[in-house]
């Protein structure tokens, strides 16, 4: 399984230059991870862009699903990095993945991954499940979650 997530709701670049999670966004991202937790998902392996609001996003997750995962930093993960070199790295995978990253890279890597140019379109500050039963090749949409609604600061 591969479980794509968008990270939670950051501060402005105005507020901190660093943009980590607000404290809503870091309160959605927990209920988004319990959700997660719930339909059973413990990835072995979890991986962010380095960006802070990723990695604290990655963070919830690892701990929430599965403390015992592999949890890092990783390349092709940036906002403008193409899809493709995320697919190629997909290909053979026999890991359950867990991908906290970024708009506007996740949506094309999820267009990509199920080879649909017209899939609905990638949930702000939510997650989509993937599964491939061809090694990596091909990958179809098992489920999403949309980010649960709190007031944001």
């Amino acid at each position: 399984m591969l479980y794509l997530v968008h990270h939670g709701i950051a501060l402005s670049p105005d507020v901190d230059p660093q943009r980590p999670l607000s404290h809503n966004g870091r309160l959605l991202v927990e209920q988004l991870a319990a959700t997660a937790a719930e339909r059973g998902v413990r990835p072995e392996v979890v991986w962010h862009s380095g960006k802070l609001r990723a990695k604290q996003t990655a963070e919830i997750f690892w701990r929430v699903c599965n403390p015992l995962a592999e949890l890092s930093a990783t390349r092709d993960l940036q906002p403008a990095d193409p899809v493709d070199w995320m697919c190629d790295r997909l290909r053979h995978e026999p890991r359950d993945i867990l991908i906290a990253g970024h708009f506007p890279h996740l949506p094309r890597l999820l267009s990509m991954l199920c080879l649909d140019a017209t899939a609905p379109e990638f949930p702000a500050h939510g997650m989509v499940a993937l599964r491939s039963d061809d090694e990596g090749n091909s990958w179809e949409e098992v489920w999403r979650v949309t980010s649960p609604r709190i007031t944001v600061e």
